[in-house]
């Protein structure tokens, strides 16, 4: 059997006043996540809507090695280095796990 996609839901809190860089940031993590790993199959961030300095990141990767690519490209290491400049540290929480149910319109 041949393994699921793996999904990411992380949850990152911004630091005051750092939104507008953090979306830019993660803006051009994301787009250069999909448009240049072929195993990277989705990445969607999303605002909570109750707090403006909470985010969700969602990604899709084909498997555990389009992961592990995707944590050793070079724009992984760019963003790490921004996002630490723009969120609450420790606030960042990962889960994951095989993806069971995928629907899109």
């Amino acid at each position: 059997m041949p393994d699921r996609p793996l999904s990411l839901v992380i949850s990152v809190r911004v630091l005051p006043g750092h939104r507008d860089a953090f979306v830019s940031g993660i803006s051009r993590h994301a787009a250069a996540s999909v448009r240049g790993e072929p195993g990277c199959l989705r990445f969607d961030v999303v605002a909570d809507s109750a707090d403006p300095d909470l985010f969700w990141v969602c990604e899709v990767f084909a498997d555990e090695a389009a992961l592990a690519a995707h944590r050793a490209s070079p724009h992984f290491a760019a963003w790490q280095r921004e996002k630490a400049a723009a969120v609450v540290p420790g606030s960042q929480v990962d889960r994951g796990g095989p993806l069971i149910v995928s629907e899109a319109r």
